[in-house]
């Protein structure tokens, strides 16, 4: 029996010459993995559907023996053709994938998350390039994990308290409309980078180069 989803692409890998394994975070059944046989093929009908973060609608079969099920079906609602012509956009992405790979089970329905990564990627890929798109995402993901930042005891300056709160309680605009000091960026950095090794153990792979000035080799993708 097929099921349906409405998904973003994570990760993808290659799986045999000419096959794909796809991993996805849904709106109805959270993160699932999907084999696309034949996904490389010249006259494959998934050619040009199934790429990194396209926002897909899809129908797949479960497996009985294993977690990667069989997609059979695509329709790319959106593509964000703006994250690929930009690397520190791209860089970004990823991060949140990766963050979000980490902190979530399986074929665990999270719809709350499901919706901040499709809004945030939407400005990301409109908006301009700036280590804030990357806080503002990690507050919000962290309030939505009930792992919220209590401001009052971060022990930060109260400017860039202020620049805190407002990323983490405003849209996604703030982003871009705040102008912090190089020294408030510094310390936010800093701040959330220990913050999230305390409450999650470890660093999501990429941080550093999602957060950075400067563009980093994004992780390779097949």
């Amino acid at each position: 029996m097929e099921e349906r989803a409405q998904g973003i692409v994570l990760r993808k890998r290659r799986l045999t010459e000419t096959s794909l394994i796809l991993h996805w975070l849904t709106r109805e059944q959270g993160r699932i993995a999907t084999v696309a046989k034949g996904a490389l093929r010249p006259k494959s009908p998934f050619r040009g559907k199934l790429d990194l973060f396209f926002e897909c609608d899809f129908s797949y079969t479960r497996s009985r023996r294993s977690d990667l099920h069989i997609l059979r079906e695509a329709a790319a609602r959106r593509s964000h053709p703006g994250l690929r012509v930009d690397l520190k956009k791209l860089q970004q992405a990823a991060y949140a994938a990766a963050f979000i790979e980490q902190v979530t089970e399986t074929e665990t329905p999270v719809p709350e998350i499901h919706e901040l990564l499709t809004t945030w990627l939407a400005h990301l890929e409109a908006g301009e390039i700036t280590p804030l798109n990357v806080f503002a995402f990690e507050l919000k993901l962290l309030e939505l994990l009930g792992q919220g930042v209590d401001f009052n005891a971060a022990g930060l300056p109260a400017g860039t308290r202020q620049i805190a709160q407002l990323l983490a309680g405003g849209d996604w605009s703030v982003a871009t409309r705040v102008k912090p000091a190089p020294a408030q960026v510094t310390q936010l950095r800093q701040f959330l980078h220990g913050f999230l090794i305390y409450h999650l153990d470890r660093l999501p792979k990429g941080r550093a180069g999602a957060v950075s000035e400067t563009s980093a080799p994004c992780p390779a993708q097949e």
